[in-house]
Parts: C-alpha cells; sequence; structure tokens
C-alpha cells in the first residue's frame, strides 16, 4: 500500500490524529494517572481548605515564578530541607473546574526554596511582616510587597488579625491588618513541612555535609530556621523578634530556660523594658534533641556571648517535662 499523504488527506488526517492520540496518552496523560497512584510520604497531611485557599492565592500572586518547592540532592540545597520525594506532592490537585493542578515545582529559584518554609519559618509574625514588607525582615531581598493583602485601619474588629510592624515600616496612623488572602496564604506556607523520611533528616545530613563545610550543624541551621527572625547577626528585629546578642537568657550559665524557650516557644518577653509582641513558635516537633543541641550552642559561642553549652541529654530531659 502506497502512502500518498499529498493526495490521501484523509490518510494523512487520520495518522497526524492517532499519532497525536498515541503522544497524548504516553507523554501526559499515563504519567499524570500515575502520579495520582503515588503514596502521601508518611506523616504529610491533607490541606486544610484555608490551606487550599492559600494555595490558589499563591498561584494567582505568581509565587511560584521565584520560589522552587524541589529540594535537590546536593549539599547546596540542605539548607532548605531533606531532598524532596514524589510523595510531597501527592495532596496537590486542580484549583478549580478551570484550572490544572499548580506547577509548584517550579523553575526559577529568585527567592529560597519553600518546600519546608513552614518548618524552617513557623512564624506567622514573620510570614504577614515579609508579605507586607519583605526589607523589613530581610535588609537584602529583592521580593516584592503585597501592601493590597492587607488593609488600614483606624479601628480594629474583633477578628482582625493585626500585624506588628518595626516602627520605621508602620503607618504612621492605623492598623495594618491582614486580608482573608493574606490569611489564607500564610496559612499555606506554614502547611508546607516536609514529613521526615527516616535517614534523610537534617542532622544526618548536615553532619555529612560539614566534613566538607567551614559551617558547624548548628551554625547551618541557625541560619535556614532561625536568622530571618532573629538576623544573622543575633539581633533581632527592634520591638518584634528579640536579640540573641548580649542576651541574658542566652549568655547565662544556666540554659535550662534558653533550652525551654527553643523547644516549648514563648510570647510577650520584655527585655531591657521592651516588649516584644510576636510569638517564638515552639520547635520541639521541628527538631531533634541533637539538633536544638547544636542551634543552643551556635546561638551562645557567637556574636560575642559566652553561655554554658548543652548536650542533647540536656534537651532530652526538659522535653520530657511536657510528655
Amino acid at each position: 500500500m502506497k502512502l500518498n499523504f499529498h493526495e490521501n488527506h484523509k490518510l494523512l488526517f487520520n495518522v497526524v490524529f492517532w499519532g497525536f492520540v498515541f503522544l497524548s496518552i504516553i507523554i501526559a496523560i499515563a504519567p499524570a494517572y500515575n502520579l495520582n497512584e503515588i503514596e502521601p510520604t508518611p506523616g504529610l497531611k491533607p490541606m486544610t481548605p484555608e490551606e487550599f485557599k492559600g494555595l490558589g492565592v499563591y498561584v494567582s500572586e505568581g509565587c511560584l515564578y521565584c520560589h522552587t518547592q524541589q529540594v535537590r540532592p546536593l549539599e547546596s540545597d540542605l539548607i532548605f530541607g531533606r531532598p524532596s520525594a514524589p510523595g510531597d506532592y501527592a495532596y496537590l490537585k486542580p484549583l478549580d473546574d478551570l484550572r490544572m493542578t499548580p506547577a509548584v515545582l517550579g523553575s526559577e529559584r529568585t527567592g529560597p526554596d519553600l518546600s519546608n518554609i513552614g518548618n524552617r519559618q513557623p512564624s506567622k509574625s514573620w510570614h504577614y511582616i515579609h508579605l507586607y514588607n519583605p526589607r523589613a525582615v530581610v535588609k537584602s531581598s529583592i521580593m516584592q510587597a503585597y501592601p493590597w493583602l492587607f488593609e488600614i485601619k483606624d479601628s480594629v474588629g474583633e477578628n482582625d488579625v493585626v500585624i506588628s510592624l518595626p516602627p520605621d515600616t508602620a503607618p504612621k496612623e492605623g492598623k495594618v491588618i491582614a486580608t482573608e488572602d493574606a490569611e489564607n496564604l500564610v496559612a499555606y506556607l506554614l502547611y508546607l513541612k516536609q514529613a521526615p523520611i527516616k535517614g534523610l533528616n537534617n542532622s544526618e545530613l548536615f553532619s555529612s555535609a560539614d566534613k566538607n563545610s567551614s559551617g558547624t550543624m548548628g551554625q547551618n541551621l541557625y541560619n535556614s530556621s532561625c536568622a530571618s527572625c532573629h538576623q544573622q547577626n543575633g539581633e533581632g528585629i527592634p520591638s518584634i523578634f528579640p536579640p540573641l546578642k548580649n542576651s541574658a537568657v542566652v549568655d547565662s550559665d544556666n540554659a535550662e530556660e534558653h533550652i525551654r524557650i527553643v523547644l516549648f516557644g514563648s510570647k510577650g518577653k520584655v527585655i531591657d523594658g521592651v516588649e516584644y509582641t510576636s510569638e517564638m513558635p515552639a520547635q520541639a516537633e521541628n527538631f531533634s534533641d541533637e539538633e536544638i543541641a547544636a542551634i543552643i550552642n551556635y546561638e551562645r559561642t557567637n556574636w560575642g556571648n559566652n553561655g554554658s553549652e548543652v548536650t542533647a541529654e540536656d534537651v532530652k530531659m526538659i522535653r520530657a517535662e511536657r510528655k
């Protein structure tokens, strides 16, 4: 049989059509079906309605153009969390009938990877401030501000979420209030927590990386999870996040209060007459005893601090108080 596509247009149409169908099945439909069969990473929770709405805000505001959600198995990516696994994306689904499942993996890392941002930065206050004015918490940030996600009100309602801002960022009049979109977006960002996978926890990965790195595990963990609030220099942000440099708690011979604050969180601390209104989230579920000891020891031996060091056993004993 001679195939003459120039004269037999019906044959040409059939070949092109069925070729398109075949390639669509192989390249798009079969892989998509296979993805739907992937089991969630053990410990990963489905999104709440608010978190799912926040994913929609994340997409509509273009966050995925500058932030990835894929941690590569490279030493340079360890600061973001463990290497990503297929099960981490098991609960992604189409936003609605007209929009496909968002490609949150991203292709550009203009800003940091957000796969594990809920663990690395669990402070709601920080996220609200960062959205309102990124430079207020990260001086070198090139991220755009999202003031339209907030309102400025003279009077505050009972259910309004008031954002505490540094003095040089706060408006001269009125209070900054988070809109529903801002609340949902922050809820989604806090949802982004990598479930642990045996053999891929941060302490093992950082310990391995430290053999070829000038940093320590404590420094790496501090930089990835603490520095955004307390800053790289340990000086914090006035009236929002307290300083660790020259802190009586950090620089003391007795580290018990320091350990308790890191494990169980704190709010409303008054330091040198200044009340710090933002909540320090509890880190007990985010880090192992070894990791928390490493972070605390880094804080107690830097920026001029000379506090006594702690061991993982010290952390374990105080952690047991809440069990």
